[in-house]
């Protein structure tokens, strides 16, 4: 049986870009929400080992495993060898695409497919399914209709299990057999969501199985081709890329933060969050890499989800929203469920919902601005959001607020969130000036700078060389990594390079980058975060320390699992990836190094 809890590092992500699973290195799928990346889940063993349920196969003797993506996909191939044989499990959640309105839309057939073959030798084996629904509230009830397949359902869920494996019915809620595979056979099992009132039985098919898979394999491979880009680490990049398709709702366009919820940001404590939300502050760095590496569909979507989720009264803009749109994503803890390695509370749903975060206003202008820049009509109903979104920023930027990394301890004027609400001012400019829009020019620009002049006169600590964590609180915040970053000032002004200096004294361990050392109304402790450590890059290659910026790089590049997949966070010491995974912020920080380290190249070429 395979450890309790084996690190978060152990597992692959599946995606049909409406659903996730996570498979990890033993064969088990302990993680999958069918239809919606935010829905209740049929397995959840990695927040509860007992209770969550789990899909594991694998051979019956001990072995060793390797394991990769095939080539340019999310289709993930496990290799056992045992003493007897060696035998392949590749598993994906199928999906294909075809016209719609005129663009590529992809189709998610609601399945789990796992395919099991013996490649050499011959190879004993066994599978265990024990679903589990509601967050492991609900056992739910297996009928076998036949030696081959079950139907299964109990509360709002349903599934279809079919395979050409015999099933035997052990215990309740459990599903279960053995098989014998010799070199060259092969076997699949077929896993069909179906709400309970839709259940049926439908006709076992090997071949139509294999068809999705070869549609599958050519969707992801077809989509991986597409990228543009054609730099250093280009297989780390197309792989991040990959994750953040993952990721991508196909049928609204928005981009989860990651497909798991309340993995810890340290083991035993209580920083475990809900991320199967998209957030505002994601936005521009999430559109910047789509029309970089030429997913210039991928970033219209998400920017067409923006903008119908944004729209109505500017004011009412909020940090993060559900795929769909949807404001509503109250928080609450399971208490019924013991978290990863007993790291609890485990919470569905994400409180920062209500914060105020004036952040969000220069990211929702700065993607406006990018969407400009790559082709994308600003019409002007959104234009008219946008000046009301500038009187907004007017009105609040000398407030304080939570900032970026949604503290519980109360509001400050975080200097990154004064940043981000010059950058709202300085975007809308652009858009107004390049564009020959409708504006209040003087106003705005006399705006622009005085948040411009507050920043450097307030936000800037001459004696340590650092940007303050807030006008009002000395000490160090790695948001303020993105000052070059988001054109606040050249990236070989002087103080961001003391900034860079400062940084790397006070916040970081084994070269990678905390957020802040400060407390922030939560117990326990945290990792590094890997965007930072990123941002730290980007900013190293902007101030023309490329030997610094590229080692830094390739070590971060280090902490990625074998299937090349991020976490939020890693332990300096061990480690150990740590946090929701695999994190988009993650994978987008490290497009965005990679094309800093691009652009650095070609600057000192020339």
């Amino acid at each position: 049986m395979p450890l309790a809890y084996p690190p978060i590092s152990d597992y692959g992500l599946l995606s049909d870009c409406h659903s996730a699973a996570l498979v990890s290195r033993d064969g088990s799928i302990d993680w999958c929400c069918f239809h919606r990346f935010d829905a209740s889940p049929v397995f959840a063993r990695i927040l509860d080992w007992e209770k969550g349920g789990h899909f594991r196969i694998a051979p019956t003797d001990d072995y060793t495993v390797s394991r990769r993506y095939l080539p340019g996909t999310n289709i993930v191939e496990t290799s056992f060898q045992s003493t007897t044989g060696r035998l392949v499990l590749t598993d994906l959640l199928p999906v294909t695409e075809d016209f719609e309105d005129g663009r590529l839309t992809s189709h998610p057939f609601h399945q789990l497919l796992r395919f099991v073959r013996c490649e050499e030798g011959s190879v004993e084996g066994t599978f265990e399914f024990r679903p589990k629904f509601d967050y492991g509230l609900t056992t739910p009830r297996i009928d076998l209709q036949s030696k081959n397949e079950a139907l299964v359902y109990g509360g709002p869920d349903g599934l279809l299990l079919q395979s050409d494996f015999d099933f035997e019915k052990f215990d309740e809620g459990v599903c279960s057999g053995e098989f014998e595979l010799q070199a060259g056979d092969e076997s699949v099992v077929v896993l069909t969501y179906e709400l309970p009132h839709l259940l049926r039985h439908h006709p076992f098919d090997l071949e139509e199985a294999k068809r999705r898979f070869e549609i599958t394999r050519e969707f992801w491979e077809n989509w991986s081709d597409r990228c543009d880009y054609d730099g250093p680490y280009k297989e780390q990049v197309v792989r991040s890329a990959l994750v953040l398709k993952a990721l991508q709702n196909a049928p609204t366009g928005a981009i989860v933060a990651a497909p798991t919820t309340s993995l810890p940001e340290a083991i035993g404590g209580p920083r475990n969050w809900d991320y199967r939300f998209t957030w505002l502050r994601d936005a521009a760095l999430n559109l910047y890499a789509l029309f970089f590496l030429g997913y210039t569909q991928e970033a219209h979507a998400f920017m067409g989800w923006l903008r119908r989720t944004s729209a109505g009264i500017a004011t009412d803009l909020q940090t993060l929203y559900g795929a769909g749109g949807e404001r509503l994503v109250p928080e609450f803890e399971l208490e019924h469920l013991e978290g990863y390695r007993r790291s609890s509370p485990v919470r569905i749903g994400n409180a920062a919902m209500t914060q105020l975060q004036l952040d969000i206003y220069g990211e929702l202008l700065d993607t406006a601005w990018l969407f400009h820049r790559n082709g994308g009509e600003i019409d002007e109903g959104f234009w008219e959001f946008c000046r009301d979104v500038i009187d907004v920023v007017e009105d609040r930027w000398e407030l304080p607020d939570e900032g970026i990394w949604e503290v519980r301890s109360g509001p400050l004027q975080f200097v990154y969130s004064k940043v981000f609400c010059w950058v709202a001012v300085d975007r809308a400019i652009k858009l107004a000036e390049n564009l020959d829009l409708e504006a209040d020019l003087p106003r705005w620009k006399k705006l622009r700078r005085k948040i411009r002049r507050t920043i450097e006169t307030e936000g800037f600590d001459h004696e340590t060389g650092m940007f303050r964590r807030a006008l009002d609180q000395d000490g160090a915040d790695a948001a303020n990594l993105l000052i070059p970053l988001v054109r606040f000032l050249p990236g070989d002004d002087e103080r961001v390079n003391r900034n860079i200096d400062a940084t790397l004294e006070t916040l970081t361990a084994e070269g990678l980058v905390f957020r802040y050392l400060d407390e922030d109304g939560l117990s326990g402790g945290e990792g590094a975060f890997l965007i930072c450590s990123f941002w730290l890059v980007g900013n190293l290659a902007g101030a023309g320390r490329l030997e610094e910026a590229r080692a830094l790089f390739e070590r971060l590049l280090g902490f990625a699992n074998d299937l090349g997949l991020l976490a939020e966070e890693v332990d300096p010491a061990s480690g150990e990836l740590l946090g929701n995974f695999p994190q988009a912020f993650s994978h987008v920080g490290l497009i965005g190094a990679a094309i800093s380290l691009l652009d650095a190249s070609s600057v000192k070429a020339d």
